[in-house]
């Protein structure tokens, strides 16, 4: 049975409001700035934003994406921001509806979406992300199951070690940092909140839409020939997701095709 319209309109507020949020994280958690008590001021100009043009999506609207006081424009990723953690807040409600697992997964959601846009503009996941997720990931799982204590336990050893192994192998082969410890960190957390056999298919996916966004990218584009990286958490981010919400039905295709013939 599906949640009432009201609980779909309540969760999808809640969505577009902590979204407000993340895009605060976002530019601040990088730049080592507070991300609580200071109040929302215009980048450019510094101008403190009042709280009546602080809501989410509309505001962008009504100033035409500029700032009031010195009409800089508004990076497009703050509505973008506010509007994906809403809908996939949304659509957790529809898949999970009103079951345990929907906070956990819009929290994990939320952590995904700051870590991406960070690590894509400044190649960094930060700890402040990672640390308290791999904590609550663990915790959550005392009380839900699947993935239950133990298998998280499991993926958050073998989402880190997984890591950390091809960190050591890729530095001893080339001679240089191959991952990062974010990288790291996130794949522990990531491990913690769905167990060890999703975080595999995390690494799987994660891999797979790296190389097909890597291809595309190097075909139009030869700016990207000389950058010196590519960020592996966006694509991480982007496979945890899938993972999160067909990853029972992928697990149980592999399952039924390739071990039960």
């Amino acid at each position: 049975m599906q949640p009432h319209l009201v609980i779909y309109i309540f969760i999808g507020l809640l969505g577009l409001a902590i979204g407000s949020f993340l895009n605060v994280l976002i530019y601040r958690l990088p730049r080592d700035k507070k991300t609580i008590w200071d109040r929302s001021a215009c980048p450019q100009c510094g101008d403190k934003i009042p709280f009546y043009y602080n809501l989410p999506l509309v505001s962008y609207l009504v100033l035409g994406g500029k700032c009031r006081s010195c009409k800089a424009r508004i990076s497009f990723r703050y509505p973008l921001v506010e509007f994906l953690n809403a809908v996939l807040y949304l659509f957790f409600l529809y898949h999970d509806g009103l079951a345990p697992t929907l906070p956990v997964h819009c929290f994990l959601a939320s952590a995904l979406i700051v870590i991406f846009f960070i690590d894509l503009e400044f190649q960094i996941i930060p700890d402040k992300i990672t640390l308290p997720g791999i904590v609550i990931g663990l915790a959550v799982s005392l009380f839900i199951n699947p993935p239950g204590i133990v298998n998280s336990l499991i993926g958050f050893i073998v989402g880190g070690g997984s890591l950390l192994g091809v960190a050591y192998l890729g530095e001893w082969l080339f001679k240089k940092e191959a991952m990062g410890g974010g990288d790291i960190k996130m794949a522990a957390m990531m491990g913690a909140f769905v167990g060890w056999q999703k975080v595999l298919l995390i690494f799987l996916g994660g891999a797979v839409i790296g190389m097909i966004v890597s291809i595309v990218w190097m075909s139009f584009s030869s700016k990207i020939r000389d950058q010196r990286v590519i960020p592996f958490g966006p694509f991480l981010a982007m496979a945890a997701l899938i993972v999160i919400i067909y990853g029972d039905s992928i697990l149980r295709f592999y399952i039924g095709t390739f071990l039960t013939s």
